[in-house]
């Protein structure tokens, strides 16, 4: 026990002295017209999106728009929460309103944080709800190992995508809104008397790209999605984690330029769940696909966001959406929490020892365990004797319960366990040892 606390002490000393968490990187090439992967790097490993966030909050938009719930002359009204939002933000003040087009615009070309807060409060009643809309959403597409927790993008330690997801995001973007995509080739728009100019300088210069969106945090690093149209061929590609804004277009341009040629000329785009894909279980970014943990596994551990020495390290989170109808906890709760099945109680030194398997977050921990029942009635003989685990975090004052099976020795029968689960439509995560 006094060997893992050492060791335990020294992993949260290395995590406190990480100021600048750095992504790993990832990056991918789609045909969107036949859903084929052209090129790819590290197409499946978790990152932070940063604001690549905003392309399915304007997604959610133009859907209510297409569904008559919004038009663009809808107002979006500014709550305390949504005007304190840090920067980048269009600075619109506690009580005014702007126009759903106005607001749209906004998340696109400056990625206003404020706005996609409004925006998230507009139509999901708070930011959070938001967010569990944005993750149904997502599933529905296809995107199967992203979850939203808020609208902007902005940090937060279970919201991940990965670079498979995130094209799949853009397609979608482009095949269901086909008028309305055009917004995301915006260079510049007026407001209020202010011009506000964008940023996204690879669009502005490469022939043919008509969008989408750049993100960045300390967390995810430079991240990239852009569309491409030309000689009939039209492809989405993806850069997350890049160094710096200059080497991640870079990085893009030199994709697009090399792959291009291997599309397919035509008119019509992939239907959702199209793409081709051999997808691995998703891993955490930094994360060796071999090793069972050790080095890798504080690698990964220091490579996420916003990891301080009073965190729990922080890794990744799978979300089931549909499973998730449980009312939230008190805000005060405290951090970390573990609460175990009666019938398997699992020592704090067992749990981090051994490989875990996460299956979803709920915003109780009852609602967590009814989760991991509920999977252990439906999988059958592979959970059986597995132990279960709930553990507490909490965001801006909210707490999340992550769900987990737990006690694998290996990260090989971590990830058969995982296999199972997405055969029955969970989503699942693997957790490496952190012993």
């Amino acid at each position: 026990m006094s060997k893992f606390l050492v060791l335990l002490s020294f992993c949260v000393t290395l995590l406190s002295l990480s100021t600048t968490a750095q992504a790993g990187s990832a990056q991918l090439l789609l045909d969107a017209r036949t859903g084929e992967v052209l090129a790819s790097e590290n197409p499946d490993e978790l990152n932070h999106p940063a604001s690549l966030t905003k392309m399915m909050s304007v997604y959610m938009v133009l859907e209510a728009i297409k569904s008559g719930n919004l038009t663009w002359d809808s107002k979006v009204p500014f709550s305390k929460y949504a005007s304190a939002r840090p920067p980048t933000k269009l600075r619109v003040k506690a009580g005014d309103e702007i126009t759903v087009k106005e607001a749209v615009l906004a998340m696109i070309v400056l990625s206003a944080n404020d706005v996609a807060a409004a925006v998230g409060e507009k139509l999901g009643g708070t930011e959070r709800n938001f967010g569990n809309m944005m993750t149904r959403k997502a599933r529905e597409l296809g995107m199967v190992n992203t979850t939203f927790y808020n609208a902007s993008g902005l940090p937060h330690p279970d919201q991940f995508t990965t670079a498979r997801d995130m094209s799949t995001l853009g397609v979608a973007l482009i095949r269901d809104f086909p008028k309305d995509y055009a917004l995301f080739s915006t260079k510049s728009f007026e407001f209020r008397g202010r011009t506000i100019n964008g940023h996204n300088n690879l669009m502005y210069r490469y022939k043919g790209m008509d969008g989408i969106k750049t993100g960045y945090t300390n967390a995810s690093g430079f991240n990239l999605v852009s569309a491409v149209e030309h000689d009939g061929r039209r492809v989405v590609g993806v850069v997350l984690g890049g160094r710096t804004a200059a080497s991640r277009d870079k990085i893009m341009e030199k994709l697009i330029d090399a792959h291009i040629g291997k599309a397919v000329a035509g008119e019509e785009l992939m239907v959702s769940r199209e793409i081709k894909q051999n997808v691995d279980v998703a891993r955490i970014s930094g994360q060796s696909s071999e090793d069972g943990g050790g080095e890798d596994a504080l690698s990964a551990l220091q490579k996420l966001a916003g990891i301080t020495a009073a965190d729990e390290p922080k890794v990744a989170a799978a979300y089931a959406p549909a499973r998730q109808n449980y009312k939230a906890v008190a805000a005060n709760a405290q951090e970390p929490l573990q609460v175990q099945t009666p019938a398997a109680p699992v020592a704090q030194v067992a749990i981090m020892d051994k490989w875990q398997v996460q299956i979803a977050a709920s915003d109780s921990a009852q609602g967590a365990m009814q989760i991991l029942k509920e999977a252990r009635e439906k999988i059958g003989a592979p959970l059986e004797n597995l132990d279960t685990y709930t553990e507490a975090m909490t965001n801006n004052g909210v707490t999340y319960y992550r769900a987990r099976f737990t006690g694998f020795e290996t990260k090989d029968k971590a990830r058969a366990i995982c296999e199972h689960l997405v055969r029955q439509r969970y989503d699942c995560v693997l957790m490496p040892a952190r012993g």
